[in-house]
């Protein structure tokens, strides 16, 4: 028998974004970092990452890092078994209102660009004229009829203007179309039309309940304004340091970057030991 109690764990459950969170710019973790992944775990917290990648884009960055357990990808929308490779979730927006929703839009501020992510474990980012393709979706496909972006169920439609910055064109899309579709902001570039009501939280908090874990169980890492729904979900949200201001307007505290190991930063304090 132990002489010692054990020590309650200050979290149990760990829910990290990818890009520009948990990844530095070179789409690597730093060894800081892992080692204190690696220590929270083996104090018996769970790690998921919470990603708005889609599987199929999101599926060789876990593989590299050799990461064995659930992920929430597509802003939610999936729950993959990275250690099976397997989708275990998966919801799909509606073609017929995600039309409706782009017609919406361009009657208020004309032609958008377009691009969409398929639904599924091998599902292809496609994109039409126009749209300029991000860094994380090099295995893009281009269209040139803009009727072949709903050919197939999709997760998720990708919208650019050749005017508006992202922030004013996810406050026109939510304006013109808020009520039909989620408009979130992702990253650079990264403005998406998803199925209503979902986000992060959602699909973080179907993960967490198989693991048997609750929002109380939960601290939160994220940089963007798609990561706002899970950082309000959790018991406790982090915001990166060069996260986005309405991020770090609902963050219960600001880390260092994670090009600084924000995320270890923080999980040392928690999970270390006391002298």
């Amino acid at each position: 028998m132990s002489d010692s109690p054990s020590v309650p764990l200050p979290y149990r459950l760990i829910a990290t974004d990818l890009d520009g969170t948990l990844l530095r710019g070179d789409h690597t973790v730093s060894r800081r970092t892992r080692a204190a992944l690696a220590a929270a775990t083996a104090a018996g917290a769970a790690h998921i990452v919470v990603t708005g990648r889609t599987v199929p884009v999101a599926r060789g960055i876990l593989d590299d890092l050799d990461y064995q357990g659930l992920a929430v990808c597509g802003q939610g929308a999936q729950v993959y078994h990275a250690g099976e490779h397997r989708l275990l979730t998966s919801v799909t927006l509606d073609r017929q209102l995600g039309a409706l929703a782009l017609e919406k839009i361009e009657s208020e501020i004309g032609p958008l660009f377009l691009a969409v992510a398929r639904d599924g474990l091998d599902g292809k980012v496609l994109f039409g004229p126009g749209y300029r393709v991000h860094p994380a979706e090099r295995a893009a496909r281009s269209l040139e009829d803009r009727a072949d972006l709903w050919s197939a169920p999709v997760s998720k439609v990708y919208i650019q203007h050749a005017r508006l910055g992202d922030d004013e064109l996810a406050e026109a899309a939510r304006t013109a179309a808020g009520g039909l579709v989620g408009v979130t902001v992702a990253g650079e570039g990264l403005v998406e039309l998803l199925p209503l009501g979902l986000t992060k939280a959602t699909g973080l908090s179907l993960a967490a309940r198989r693991l048997g874990l609750t929002a109380e169980d939960t601290i939160a890492f994220g940089d963007m304004p798609n990561d706002i729904a899970m950082l309000r979900w959790a018991a406790h949200g982090v915001a990166m340091a060069g996260a986005h201001d309405e991020l770090k307007a609902v963050a219960d505290e600001v880390t260092a970057s994670n090009e600084e190991d924000g995320i270890a930063l923080v999980l040392e304090r928690l999970f270390s030991p006391a002298p």
